[in-house]
């Protein structure tokens, strides 16, 4: 039998081409480089337009007289191109501009902090208005908690999320509670504490916690959490601005991923109000800071799985209509509008990075199944992190991923 052999490079050059064939025979295009799934970068939640920044939705112009009628007059406003870290710092520099006795501090701030979310601002407005303190975060709580008590408005920073705990007796037992225990006489309203959470890819055990479950029972605080610059700007001024003490958690992955057209004016977005990102009627998906963005993949997952994926998905399920609401306000949070969703969609998908036992998901499940168990058409599902703590390498199989997400749609749709 005789055979025949190539040169290695005329073997190369045919398989090119046979594969070139087959390519060209099911008329597929590449991918983009990007891939087809959404990315934080990429995402339809966030506002990438003058227009539709200006109209975000609950935004209230602080210039507008408030004694006259509410308007949305965005004719003559600006907006400019922010990620979420000069987002904040905008929003610290309106305050600081704005309210004299507002002061910044925290470990590292007047350098510009970890994030760079305080980049500048010492040098705008002075050392004695923007400092640092030494490495204590229960020293800088209680430091923003006698301020507060003088009537400043202490905007203070711990570093990282993961490091709250040792603040933790001074924002639950003093800064919760000062109101109540003095009968009204003191208050500690003028308090915010910023500080970095969720994951970012690789902090581990001590960099990548998500810890506002922790403050779920600490009557008098209130928690945010925001998903975007137009977001953490407006909700960060009308955090300072709330009369109570607010814990104000920044997503740190978002600190430069998350992008948007951001008004330069001054402006507030309200806390404790949920906000509806898709509309829907199959299904509620509620979640908040970074998962928004892992939920959005999963809900293009759902509609268009890939080769990978179709086995997985029935195909009944692929038009159904998921209602996609971002918390935002975690204490106290929107009853009120989770609770009319669930009615209406008979099925409730809970996602946020947190472990699950004892986690935000908890509290809201128990409340949602109490005001909605006879409209119920499956159990609430939630879809968290593990019950362990953060894993120092493959931290991405600890957060819940749009895969997970998917699996618990699927599986809550077919219930």
């Amino acid at each position: 039998m005789l055979t025949t052999t190539f040169p290695a490079s005329t073997r190369a050059a045919r398989r090119a081409l046979s594969f070139s064939r087959r390519w060209n025979s099911t008329s597929a295009e590449p991918p983009p480089p990007g891939g087809h799934l959404p990315s934080i970068a990429t995402s339809k939640v966030l506002r990438t337009t003058r227009e539709t920044a200006l109209r975000t939705p609950g935004i209230v112009w602080t210039d507008e007289d408030a004694s006259g009628p509410s308007r949305e007059i965005v004719g003559g406003r600006e907006t400019r191109k922010m990620n979420t870290y000069q987002a904040v710092r905008d929003a610290m520099s309106i305050a600081l501009s704005k309210d004299d006795n507002a002061v910044v501090f925290g470990e590292d701030v007047a350098f510009g902090g970890v994030f760079r979310c305080t980049m500048g601002l010492a040098e705008e407005f002075g050392r004695e208005r923007v400092f640092n303190t030494p490495l204590t975060e229960q020293g800088i709580a209680g430091f923003g908690i006698g301020l507060a008590l003088m009537g400043h408005t202490a905007i203070a920073e711990i570093q990282f999320a993961d490091y709250i705990f040792p603040a933790f007796d001074q924002l639950v037992n003093e800064a919760a509670k000062i109101r109540y225990r003095s009968g009204g006489t003191y208050n500690v309203g003028g308090l915010t504490i910023r500080t970095p959470t969720m994951s970012v890819g690789h902090g581990g055990l001590y960099h990548s916690q998500s810890p506002e479950g922790f403050f779920m029972g600490a009557s008098g605080l209130k928690v945010v959490i925001p998903r975007s610059p137009i977001q953490a700007k407006g909700l960060l001024l009308g955090s300072i601005r709330d009369p109570n003490p607010v814990i104000f958690m920044e997503p740190k992955v978002l600190y430069r991923s998350a992008v948007e057209q951001v008004p330069i004016d001054d402006y507030e977005l309200p806390l404790g109000k949920a906000e509806t990102l898709v509309h829907g009627s199959d299904l509620t998906l509620l979640t908040w800071g970074t998962p928004v963005y892992h939920c959005e993949t999963a809900l293009h997952m759902l509609a268009s799985p890939g080769p990978s994926l179709e086995a997985h998905i029935p195909k009944s399920l692929r038009s159904a209509k998921i209602e996609l609401i971002d918390l935002r306000s975690i204490l106290p949070w929107d009853v009120e509008t989770i609770t009319e969703s669930v009615s209406r969609t008979g099925r409730l998908v809970i996602v946020h990075e947190a472990g699950m036992t004892a986690g935000v998901g908890a509290e809201i499940s128990a409340e949602v199944q109490r005001r909605c168990f006879l409209k119920l058409d499956a159990p609430v599902k939630r879809v968290t992190g593990w019950d362990t703590p953060v894993a120092l390498q493959y931290e991405k199989f600890h957060i819940p991923d749009a895969i997970r997400i998917v699996d618990a749609l699927v599986e809550t749709l077919t219930y």
